[in-house]
């Protein structure tokens, strides 16, 4: 194909090298000279890896992909190319078709002698023109990567509202063409707000209407009704996915994108089952601007699947193939393919108290034998309606009876839960649901009128009772009650007819040779707290969590005919599962802190527990309400053998003040996450002898030894940004991130490539973002959150020492160690919160400041005082430091906050 050098075109742009910048003339389909404009940076030729080549939607050019061009590793050549009358290209008389821009596209590739691997990116529009060209350049295709763009209108969703508007005969000239309403909307979406001069670099092509007539003529180009001139290029390029199902590909998204919302993403997702997925929360329709993470993620993936199509020398070993060679310790389950209701149909015939419900509204309790009854007439009731094996199931139902039997029947039907915490707040719940995308819904009617609003997906089940035009108006498909009835009809039937309903093993029978579990299906999606940052979701596989049950079984001596009481949600489910009677105490499991003294005794009263699990939060209210407990409920605490409560430190003063409330109980307070709970455990005595041991010097919360089948290595602090060094160790003494192999510990991060990527290094161990150290008899101590760490020129600090003897002194009563300043240079900033309320701030007064630098042993810029810290209202705990930080430094700024009283 001739071509020929246009003359030189230099960008004086931020983030732009100038000798990127070049033009080229490139003959079209008709033999027409068309000058592009493109952004190139060339591979080194002594090592070439591949090419990325990057094309963008509309109204964007390719100033889009400059950041990965500066970061493009050794031996990549990067090709961004603006599209003809897009960017800085040629302007054309004619609107150019989607037909004919994929075309467009691979003259310019073979005009640039373009070879393989190739890694093709895409955004908004160019998604459909990329994958047009690479379904007819399969040869060259190491991957792809899809960046908030779609193929298809999703079923059931309207398209989108904005191109909808822009594309109307009463706006299209005015909002494309004679103003730069729709240039500069694209960059109006961002979170924080782009910078001036970021955003004015996007609209520099399009100043004049006349270089704005392609971003009409694209808007006008999307084929949205059933005779438009592109639908039937569009109708090819989704039908070739299918030959794309083999290229690794990589779908990353900004889920507030008001054009391609999320369900454009799963859309893509079951056209292209093989992609790997990562979202960002935070980000809008430019996840490239407004992730910078991005980059480096795509590029990593980029790297990954280069190598695939590039023998390497010596083989590279997999993941999977690393954890099989080095497989972590066992915690000697007794049999990883037991299933999850195992411990239910032990009692199958059990007459005794299953689930009792307290408070307003409590459903009463339930027999095993009715609970057993109730969960298979249900689990063939799902599996009538429609649940299969594989599909998810998002559940919003308290804890309790309801709850407890829609679980184990899904996991009878073969479906996977998904379970967000109402505690997220509405706006984050709604994201964390729609991010796992279930196939089905069970939820209470406040659960479906939030889900409606929130646009969650999926088929709606519901779990109580609603009024018929209630029901049409939510989409209500059935309830819960329908399901079982029909259920139990269906089962009656078959054993009229002498035979067992599909994969429904009939109490009488062995059910571990009745029923067949795959151990390696997924059993749950579970998401965090986002006490520390947007919650993920995390998959856990059924050998996972019958691993995690074994293992909490034996901490608290959890045998069949156990009872206790469930305060604590992630254990809400387990007693079924072990066979273990349960109370659900009269509270809001969302507010842990509902939890008084009364209620909590009222529930050990119920099956006369001998085990509780409680949070932090819920034992702090516990201990707040003790005054109200009559002489009969504090007798009826005696009963208590075990408490378990995790989640978060617990202070000791705390524990000591719980266990004169419970004081035949051996308190236990485990460290774990919901990605690895629990993976140590300690004692109130052994922890009150951790810290004789320690001194005044200790630094940290003691949470104990491993559990059985649990290693515990730490990874050193690099002075002074405090990064994690990437070597694990397990030498006393040396602080750095917590890093834990087991069993029981997570599968992945639900859709998040990269953040699994970054959590999985090396591989078969879960990075948990906290800091510690291991003692000299192989303690763990918890310094705190890595992301909270100050990082000083005279080396990393870790906040909860700091806080911990700074809470020592009588004149304060909370106290936050965070850093301001450029990460290597930050300086310490401790903000208290004084006993005297009358203590006037922010600046501590003399004497003040004076003992909490002397208490903290460490350098302080600065002493503040608030009034009250930003807390985690679900662990009432875990104070938000990085709004802390945020208002020290605004406030030692000058800025606007200087005359408010707290962060």
């Amino acid at each position: 194909m001739s071509r020929r050098a246009a003359p030189p075109f230099a960008l004086d742009l931020p983030g732009v090298d100038p000798t990127w910048s070049r033009r080229l003339d490139v003959p079209d389909a008709d033999g027409i000279p068309r000058t592009w404009h493109l952004l190139e940076r060339p591979a080194s030729p002594e090592s070439p890896a591949g090419t990325m080549l990057c094309l963008h939607g509309n109204p964007t050019w390719s100033y889009l992909w400059r950041r990965f061009l500066a970061a493009a590793p050794p031996g990549w050549r990067v090709i961004a190319p603006d599209q003809l009358g897009m960017g800085w290209s040629e302007r054309g008389e004619l609107p150019r078709t989607l037909a004919e821009r994929i075309d467009d596209l691979g003259r310019l590739t073979d005009a640039l002698e373009v070879t393989g691997p190739v890694v093709a990116v895409a955004h908004d529009w160019g998604g459909p023109i990329l994958l047009g060209w690479a379904e007819q350049h399969r040869d060259l295709l190491a991957g792809i990567v899809l960046t908030n763009t779609g193929v298809a209108v999703p079923t059931g969703v309207a398209p989108p509202a904005l191109i909808r508007l822009a594309r109307s005969a009463p706006l299209l000239e005015t909002v494309c063409v004679r103003t730069a309403a729709f240039v500069r909307g694209a960059t109006a979406f961002s979170r924080p707000p782009l910078p001036r001069e970021i955003r004015d670099a996007y609209a520099s092509p399009y100043v004049l209407p006349s270089r704005r007539r392609a971003v009409r003529d694209f808007v006008t180009d999307i084929p949205l009704e059933p005779e438009h001139r592109s639908r039937d290029a569009l109708a090819g390029v989704v039908d070739g996915l299918d030959a794309l199902a083999d290229v690794p590909a990589l779908l990353a998204w900004g889920p507030r994108d008001p054009v391609f919302s999320i369900r454009y993403l799963h859309d893509l997702r079951r056209r292209l089952p093989q992609a790997d997925v990562q979202l960002y929360p935070r980000a809008s329709h430019l996840v490239v601007e407004d992730a910078p993470e991005v980059v480096e993620d795509i590029w990593a993936w980029a790297e990954s699947v280069s190598r695939r199509t590039t023998p390497p020398a010596e083989p590279i070993e997999s993941t999977e193939a690393v954890r099989r060679r080095t497989p972590p310790p066992t915690t000697g389950s007794r049999d990883p393919g037991r299933p999850l209701w195992a411990g239910l149909l032990e009692r199958a015939n059990d007459p005794a108290t299953a689930i009792a419900e307290l408070g307003p509204g409590a459903a009463g309790p339930i027999s095993f034998a009715d609970l057993e009854r109730r969960v298979a007439d249900l689990a063939l009731g799902l599996t009538e309606a429609g649940i299969r094996p594989g599909q998810r199931v998002a559940l919003l139902i308290r804890p309790g009876i309801d709850l407890t039997a829609a679980v184990y029947a899904c996991w009878r039907a073969g479906a996977s839960i998904v379970i967000a915490d109402a505690g997220l707040g509405l706006r984050n719940l709604g994201r964390a649901l729609r991010s796992a995308d279930p196939d089905h819904l069970i939820a209470i009617p406040p659960g479906l009128v939030a889900a409606h609003a929130l646009r969650v997906p999926g088929r709606r089940i519901l779990a109580g009772d609603l009024p018929l035009v209630l029901r049409r108006r939510l989409r209500v498909a059935q309830s819960l009650t329908e399901l079982q009835r029909s259920g139990r009809l269906s089962r009656a039937s078959h054993q009229a007819a002498d035979t067992v309903p599909p994969r429904q093993p009939a109490p009488e029978l062995d059910f571990e040779l009745d029923f067949e579990l795959d151990a390696e299906a997924e059993a749950a999606v579970l998401f965090t707290s986002g006490a520390t940052g947007p919650a993920k979701g995390v998959v856990y596989r059924h050998r996972q969590l019958r691993a995690q049950l074994d293992l909490v079984s034996r901490v608290c001596e959890l045998q069949p005919g156990a009872r206790l009481v469930a305060a604590f949600a992630p254990f809400a489910l387990y007693g079924p599962a072990l066979g273990a009677a349960a109370a659900v105490p009269d509270m809001d499991v969302t507010r842990p802190g509902t939890l008084t003294a009364t209620a909590l005794a009222e529930a050990v009263a119920a099956v006369d527990a001998t085990v509780v699990f409680a949070s932090p939060a819920a034992l702090r209210n516990v201990a707040a309400t003790a005054a109200d407990l009559t002489p009969g409920l504090v007798r009826r605490l005696t009963s208590v053998r075990t408490l378990l409560s995790a989640g978060a430190p617990v202070p000791l003063p705390l524990l000591q003040q719980i266990q004169a409330l419970l004081p035949h109980a051996e308190l236990h307070t485990p460290y774990g996450m919901t990605e690895a709970l629990p993976a140590t455990d300690v004692t109130l005595p052994e922890i009150e002898q951790a810290l004789a041991d320690a001194g005044p010097h200790a630094n940290g919360v003691c949470v104990g030894r491993p559990l059985p089948g649990v290693s515990i290595r730490i990874d050193p602090l690099a002075a002074p940004t405090a990064d994690p060094v990437g070597q694990l160790v397990d030498h006393p003494g040396v602080t750095g991130e917590i890093c834990l192999a087991a069993e029981h510990i997570k599968d992945h991060y639900d859709r998040l490539w990269a953040t699994q990527r970054r959590s999985a290094s090396p591989p078969g161990w879960h990075r948990t973002g906290d800091v510690g150290h291991l003692d000299d008899q192989g303690r763990l101590w918890v310094e705190g959150r890595l992301v909270h760490v100050v990082s000083g020129s005279d080396g990393p600090v870790t906040p909860v020492g700091v806080e911990q003897r700074v809470e020592m002194l009588a004149s304060v009563s909370m106290a936050a160690l965070v850093g301001i300043g450029p990460p290597g240079t930050q300086q310490s900033i401790a903000v208290v919160v004084p006993v005297d309320s009358s203590t006037r701030g922010p600046l501590a007064p003399a004497d003040l400041s004076s003992d909490v630098r002397t208490a903290a042993g460490t350098p302080l810029a600065a002493v503040l005082v608030t009034d009250r810290l930003p807390v985690d209202i679900r662990h009432a705990s875990k104070i938000d430091r990085a709004r802390v930080a945020r208002w020290a430094d605004r406030l030692l700024a000058g800025g606007r906050t200087a005359g408010r009283r707290r962060p």
